[in-house]
């Protein structure tokens, strides 16, 4: 932990501000969304469907606009952009306490996944900017600040939610409200150097065709969605594991709360050891590759558990439903510990420098689009496992999923498409206005 801590001390002061930013960004976000569909259809009493429509609104007006999030961060400057997500979730928090007709849920639902899409490009590419050569480890650092409020979140919610989950939405709304003054009055003004390469001035669909046409970015961000889907399976094939296997009695839910302890504390104590370590032992590619492989293997205790009879006993039962899968989060937390810092790593220097936060707008839209696509796959592979008893059928699909995305990624690194653009560094200056 001292060592953690005199690393954050190294970095310059907007540094240290966005990590901490980051982790009340999660802290935030992660104490209401958990228990938002709980409060629409209980509380509310609204249709399932109308639930599921006020949840994909968010989720869509995140995806879709993180290109325009981009591309905004890099013309008017990282902080505006900053500011202006963390206001708007601000709004869109409290309104979702506050209201029950359908529009206005609609519309406070989207608010907040438009601020995500304004805020996520911009803090990541000023972190990359100010971090220097010291990216990957300072994106190391971030993913603990970042795993920390995922871990957090949840529990304060719980705590809030238990009250009432208005009292959930006004402390998350005023969570945001504070970040917004504080990141006013303390975050430097950044933007990308005065040259209009780097901002990307001229006409908006000339930078955006410069990006699509940027090959290696976009087969790596194509090679990177399975590590996405992969990972996601925390939230969805894993919880359902457990009350397939557990049923879904409190022992179930105490064996989900342990699978989500073991990933977000695995992260906090080990990122930068395990970043520490490939880095002196590899290079980036190859420890994307390693990253890939520990999260396809993630699968395994799972696949091996359906080889064998479910325990009659209480006790056993409840072993065998929460050991395979928190196996299963600890190796993929693992997998993502070695592959996030050099992936954000890797995304700064395909893009030569230029136009890095609509890359990172471009690649979090292509990733999201996987995700989507890869949820929808999972689940229709759990439901044909359950239909046809073929258990093995969504741990063998997810294996070989991680298995192509190394593949390809090993494939990549071998030719050299995951080197550096050819393009001079450009320098960071002070933005003329924030």
């Amino acid at each position: 932990m001292r060592s953690t801590i005199g690393q954050i001390r190294s970095y310059e002061k907007s540094v240290q501000l966005l990590m901490v930013n980051q982790f009340t960004i999660n802290l935030g976000f992660y104490m209401l969304m958990p228990y938002l569909a709980a409060h629409l259809s209980g509380t509310l009493g609204l249709a399932g469907w109308t639930v599921g429509l006020i949840l994909g609104v968010r989720n869509f007006s995140q995806q879709g606009m993180f290109l325009v999030g981009g591309t905004l961060a890099d013309r008017l400057g990282y902080k505006p952009l900053i500011v202006a997500g963390c206001v708007l979730r601000t709004v869109g928090f409290a309104t979702l306490g506050l209201v029950q007709s359908l529009p206005a849920l609609l519309a406070a639902s989207a608010a907040t996944g438009l601020a995500g899409a304004l805020f996520n490009p911009a803090v990541r590419a000023y972190l990359a900017a100010d971090a220097g050569e010291r990216r990957v480890e300072a994106f190391a650092l971030f993913n603990v600040f970042y795993q920390a409020g995922i871990l957090l979140g949840p529990l304060v919610g719980m705590v809030l939610t238990g009250v009432d989950f208005r009292v959930t939405c006004l402390v998350s709304a005023a969570v945001f409200a504070v970040l917004s003054v504080v990141q006013i009055r303390s975050l430097p003004a950044r933007r990308a150097s005065d040259k209009p390469s780097a901002r990307g001035e001229g006409s908006v669909l000339t930078s955006w065709r410069s990006i699509f046409q940027n090959r290696p970015f976009l087969l790596f961000a194509a090679a990177m969605i399975g590590s996405y889907v992969l990972t996601f399976q925390v939230y969805l094939a894993l919880p359902l594991e457990v009350r397939r296997v557990g049923g879904d009695g409190g022992a179930s839910t105490a064996a989900v709360a342990v699978l989500f302890a073991v990933s977000g504390l695995s992260t906090i104590v080990y990122q930068t050891r395990v970043t520490a370590w490939c880095t002196a032992r590899m290079p980036a590619g190859r420890a994307l590759v390693w990253g890939l492989l520990a999260m396809a293997t993630a699968f395994t205790p799972l696949l091996l558990a359906t080889a064998l009879p479910v325990p009659e006993g209480n006790v056993g039962r409840w072993l065998f439903a929460a050991v395979p899968p928190t196996l299963a989060a600890l190796l993929l937390a693992f997998g993502t510990m070695i592959a996030y810092p050099f992936e954000m790593d890797t995304i700064v220097r395909l893009s030569g420098d230029r136009l890095v936060a609509t890359h990172y707008g471009l690649y979090n839209t292509i990733c999201g689009i996987g995700i989507t696509i890869g949820n929808l796959l999972t689940g229709v592979a759990l439901d044909t496992a359950r239909g046809a008893g073929l258990s093995a059928l969504p741990w063998i699909s997810l294996i070989a999923l991680g298995l192509l995305c190394a593949a390809a990624l090993n494939a990549l690194h071998r030719t050299g498409r995951l080197a550096p653009v050819d393009h001079a560094p450009e320098a960071l200056a002070p933005a003329k206005s924030a």
